[in-house]
């Protein structure tokens, strides 16, 4: 297949990549021309989008935020209007389900599949090829995506026949992972003001019953003194921001969710925006009068 995979990102290059492993003629995309280059040298192809949209097969999409999507499916150099019918958008940004349905039907005007497939996994599994994807669409439209699924994904979940349901469950995992990186930073703190190290902390507790993946994969940066963006903290006013505003939509009380989404904003407003998510333990730090690993 010929694919763009528009997003380089620590995600989109995963993706990417696991699209070139598996043989396809892969053209990556993105706003920083060095990603591009890069890409181009581990054998991405080259070319213009507006030049090839026309030959393409498919289309990933792996961008921030709505915005975004929206941005580069249909603004003004959008890749939707050069595509022929019977191509495919795998749109994997994190977006609340409404906005996947109205994707969907634009695309479906011009005769183009949608597949809504929001994606779980971290960069590790992005350039492994092992992501969950979450995944809602049209059959003829996972026939098209299937090639690029099978690619990308160790697991992927078939939510409906239509977009949203793949946004609405996305939603609810960011819900709980970002409950439970706010909940690490917490307990990990919490520990050090009870003379626990955070060495003691991730030696122990992924061994007892309090443990959680996210836990598991992001406190041992916190030990490391590490802060590289796997993901950034200012993911996560975006992503529990689309959860809180699904739950006033649908009358559902979410205390925890913003707890949670309150330690985020305090880390982006403190300068840890672009900082691994892990970094919100700085907030807790800071507040309590704790000095964290690599801090001096």
């Amino acid at each position: 297949m010929k694919v763009a995979a528009i997003g380089l990102g620590s995600m989109g290059y995963g993706m990417a990549s696991s699209l070139l492993r598996a043989g396809h003629e892969v053209y990556g995309v993105d706003v920083n021309a060095d990603a591009m280059v890069r890409f181009q040298g581990d054998g991405g192809a080259e070319g213009a989008l507006s030049d090839v949209a026309g030959e393409l097969d498919a289309v990933v999409v792996v961008v921030l935020n709505a915005a975004q999507t929206e941005s580069v499916l249909f603004g003004e150099a959008g890749v939707v209007s050069g595509l022929r019918a019977g191509a495919v958008v795998m749109a994997c940004a994190t977006v609340p389900p409404e906005f996947a349905r109205d994707m969907e039907a634009r695309c479906h005007a011009v005769g183009v599949h949608y597949v809504d497939a929001p994606i779980s996994g971290g960069s590790v599994k992005a350039a492994a090829g092992k992501l969950s994807i979450m995944a809602s669409g049209a059959p003829a439209a996972f026939e098209a995506a299937e090639p690029v699924l099978d690619a990308c994904a160790e697991t992927v979940f078939r939510l409906g026949d239509a977009a949203g349901a793949g946004s609405a469950m996305k939603a609810v995992n960011q819900l709980l992972a970002g409950v439970h990186i706010a909940a690490m930073a917490e307990a990990m703190t919490f520990g050090m003001t009870q003379g626990i190290a955070p060495e003691d902390f991730v030696r122990v507790i992924p061994q007892c019953a309090g443990t959680s993946w996210m836990l598991e994969n992001r406190a041992p940066h916190i030990v490391e003194g590490d802060y590289t963006p796997h993901s950034a903290v200012d993911i996560w006013p975006k992503d529990l921001g689309i959860v809180l505003d699904i739950a006033r939509g649908a009358k559902f009380a979410a205390p925890l969710t913003a707890a949670a989404l309150q330690q985020f904003v305090a880390a982006s407003g403190s300068g840890h925006g672009r900082e691994d998510d892990a970094a919100v333990a700085k907030v807790y730090a800071r507040n309590a009068g704790l000095t964290l690993p690599g801090e001096g």
